[in-house]
Parts: structure tokens; sequence; C-alpha cells
């Protein structure tokens, strides 16, 4: 806005090269100053392991070698949070993380305690659904 509303625009300069490959030069060691190269593998001990199976007509070797770090990791990975830690890790395992009940519940209280019952009604329809899905399995 600072050219008159009368004046021609003005041309865009073309791009220097020599800045423009130092500006390439400079994100360049940018870049190589933080990688890292993470070359170490191994396995995340909080993640479930899934075995993968042989082929079912390769031969089959009675001896295999089992390295004892990745059982160990293994083993660690299928348990659950409570065998894990002694303490709940996020909020979700806090609500649960005590799960005895509270109080004994008393069976014989019929206050509480409504066992399942039959009626006439139910005890015919059970025998009714039972003779239909018989009748229907056999054909």
């Amino acid at each position: 806005m600072s050219a008159a509303k009368g004046a021609p625009p003005k041309e865009k300069e073309p791009p220097n090269e020599v800045h423009q490959n130092a500006i390439l030069c400079e994100s360049i060691r940018k870049e190589e100053r933080n990688l890292r190269l993470y070359t170490e593998f191994s396995i995340n001990p909080y993640r479930k392991l899934y075995t993968i199976a042989d082929k079912p007509n390769a031969p089959c070797n009675s001896q295999r070698y089992e390295d004892a770090a990745f059982t160990a990791a293994f083993r660690r990975a299928a348990q659950g949070p409570r065998e894990k830690f002694s303490f709940p890790q996020t909020e979700a395992q806090e609500v649960g993380w005590n799960n005895a009940p509270l109080i004994d519940t008393d069976r014989t209280d019929r206050r509480l305690n409504f066992p399942r019952q039959g009626s006439e009604i139910t005890t015919y329809m059970e025998a009714a659904w039972r003779l239909k899905e018989q009748t229907q399995n056999l054909k």
C-alpha cells in the first residue's frame, strides 16, 4: 500500500541462490543436531504380545532357544494392572482398584435377595420353547 495508486506494480526480485543455499544448510544443520537414531530395539513390557504360529507343513524343531528376558516381558504383559503396580496409574484404575465388597451379602435376607422364581406360566413357556427348539433342530 505504500506505492501510489497509479504506479506500476513493483517486480519481484528473483531469489538469491546464495541466500537460499545458506537457509537450506542452516535448516539441515538444525535437523542433524536434533536427529537421534534409535537402533536399539526392545519389547514394550506393558503391551500384550501375540504369538505367531509355525507354518503347518514346516518341520518342527523340538529344541528351541527361549530368552529369559523375553519370557519375563511376556508374562509381565499378560498381568493385570493390580499385579503390575502397587497403586493405580490412572483415574479409571482408581475407580475399580478396590473391588472387594464393602459388606458381606446375606443370601437369607429377603429384603435384598431376590432369587429366580418360577410360576405356572414360566414353566409352561419354558417347555413350549424347548419343544419348538427341538422341532426346529430336527429339520
